[in-house]
């Protein structure tokens, strides 16, 4: 499971590369959003991955922490894919206005070379 989670992410991280070196806004926003996935996941698969573990610790019986998840990174990427739309939502109208500005998408402002 490790390795189709770091292979995951390792796609997800390529992808995200690629696309921000093109030269269109929008294949810059998908590879952001793409980056922030990768990250996301990364930071999610730090709170180890445990099949069948139960987030919470119980009070009735003694607490072994090698049986339970850890809540914070659960936390960290909750908080980060909400701050990662927001921003999202920001570099679209961004787009829409440079796009309304210049009449072309490049990350430039220069149109293709004729």
């Amino acid at each position: 499971m490790e390795a189709i989670y770091a292979l995951a992410i390792g796609v997800l991280t390529g992808s995200g590369v690629w696309l921000l070196l093109r030269p269109r806004t929008f294949q810059v926003i998908v590879g952001l959003s793409l980056l922030s996935y990768a990250v996301n996941l990364f930071i999610f698969g730090m709170g180890r991955l445990l099949i069948g573990g139960a987030p919470i610790i119980e009070t009735l019986s003694k607490a072994d922490p090698a049986l339970y998840d850890d809540p914070v990174p659960q936390a960290l990427v909750l908080t980060a894919i909400v701050i990662g739309f927001a921003t999202t939502a920001l570099f679209l109208v961004v787009l829409l206005a440079s796009r309304g500005l210049t009449g072309n998408d490049h990350v430039d402002g220069n149109g293709p070379e004729a």
